[in-house]
């Protein structure tokens, strides 16, 4: 397997996060994020850690742009800090922070290297967050605000936008869980902010192409490959269905048209008092490409205790297979049928795998990291990539999650998923051997 065996259109990347990675929190008149204030709440986070300095690639992405062009990739997924652009979430612009991403974006350019930006990678500004922010309807006129001034500020020079991360994720964990920013609990919060967040990735999508002449708009899903954990067990099926209406379909078939998956989630009933007329046409909306976040395969059993779903995810480690420090399974037949199950839609034009990689246990030996593990996860994951699209899949291309070690939400700077090793205390940045073979593999 090689690079050319993908054909010479094929886009490779590298994916990062504005709060995971640029640091700078309250410096050049940006304002809090939910995530700035979420990290300072005891026991919120591994060790209390928080995304302060990160990587601090506010001050340093000079170098860190440069490591993308020493290792040949021509792709750099980044997203905005939307309390950079707008301290208070609407109103008045900060002009450091629109010149900050103009630095960014320039450099990339001057280097060969394609910006792709992400509109939204979880950190809403906490101002928006004290009027409700994604449980707030309002919140469609203030991200339309923002992304309208994203447009006009960059989309000079870029032309490949992400409207949202994972809205599964920052729903499900920040607004029904409460383990990720802002912290919120119980299902009508998650229900509201479902809602919301599916007009908005729609809505961000229609403002992107009435503002720029030549577009090429997507979103981003996670997608996780799910089986019942006894194949023949038919409430372990029944389970298995739920949790896939809910993590891997709740998203994407409204922005299809589809409506969300009421018949498979009975608790999406109570979607119904958010709603209003013509709610289910504007949700729907014509994406460019669907990004797909693939890392593991996730076991389903059947859980009566369980509310709304009656069901459970067993861990890989209980199941006693290889498997990452997030504890999720190697397994890489899970992108292949995460790219086959979407490709089913009829409605589908260009899937880019937006991310995939892994978090394991790294060490520096004589300034050289010998990650084999890592180094195989992506070989293998990339290889059966390669299967789909001989099987004439339309995948576009890949991005590996991430560049460097950075700030990994609640989990703190202990899992590294990056290509570069970065060592918090001093700053100092070591291309793992991950890194090496991608630049290699690209070359």
């Amino acid at each position: 397997m090689n690079k050319k065996d993908f054909g010479d259109d094929f886009l490779w990347g590298v994916s990062t996060a504005a709060y995971q990675i640029e640091g700078a929190f309250n410096i050049d008149g940006k304002g809090l994020s939910i995530w700035d204030t979420f990290t300072k709440k005891k026991n919120k986070i591994f060790n209390n850690e928080n995304g302060d300095i990160a990587c601090d690639f506010y001050h340093k992405f000079t170098q860190d742009i440069y490591l993308i062009y020493q290792l040949k990739i021509p792709n750099f997924r980044f997203s905005i800090s939307w309390s950079r652009i707008f301290p208070e979430g609407v109103g008045t612009i900060n002009q450091k922070g629109i010149d900050f991403y103009n630095k960014v974006i320039d450099l990339c350019l001057e280097l060969g290297i394609q910006p792709w930006i992400t509109l939204y990678h979880w950190d809403l500004p906490q101002s928006l967050h004290e009027k409700g922010g994604w449980t707030n309807r309002e919140i469609i006129n203030w991200f339309s605000e923002y992304v309208a001034c994203c447009v006009k500020h960059f989309g000079d020079r870029v032309s490949k936008w992400m409207i949202l991360n994972e809205p599964m994720v920052f729903t499900g964990a920040g607004y029904f869980l409460g383990v990720h920013a802002p912290g919120l609990k119980g299902i009508d919060h998650f229900i509201a902010a479902t809602h919301h967040v599916a007009m908005c990735q729609a809505e961000g999508g229609r403002i992107i192409r009435s503002l720029h002449s030549n577009p090429y708009i997507g979103t981003t899903f996670s997608y996780s490959h799910l089986e019942p954990y006894s194949a023949e067990n038919e409430n372990d099926q029944k389970a298995t269905k739920r949790v896939d209406a809910l993590l891997n379909r709740l998203f994407i078939e409204p922005l299809l048209g589809l409506g969300y998956p009421l018949k498979d989630l009975p608790m999406l009933d109570k979607l119904e008092k958010f709603m209003h007329p013509n709610d289910l046409n504007q949700l729907a909306f014509d994406m460019d490409f669907v990004g797909l976040q693939v890392y593991t395969r996730e076991l389903v059993n059947y859980s009566l205790f369980v509310p709304f779903v009656q069901a459970n995810i067993v861990k890989a480690s209980r199941r006693f297979v290889h498997h990452t420090i997030m504890d999720w399974e190697v397994f890489p037949d899970s992108i292949y049928h995460a790219v086959k199950r979407i490709e089913k839609y009829s409605n589908i034009k260009d899937i880019i795998i937006t991310e995939n990689g892994a978090a394991f246990d790294d060490s520096v030996n004589n300034d050289r990291v010998a990650d084999l593990l890592r180094k195989d996860y992506l070989q293998k994951h990339i290889k059966k990539l390669l299967k789909a699209k001989k099987e004439g899949s339309n995948i576009k291309g890949y991005f590996v999650w991430t560049l460097m070690d950075n700030f990994e939400w609640a989990e703190g700077f202990k899992p590294r998923f990056g290509l570069v090793h970065l060592d918090f205390k001093t700053q100092k940045r070591i291309i793992k051997d991950s890194g090496i073979w991608y630049r290699d593999f690209l070359t």
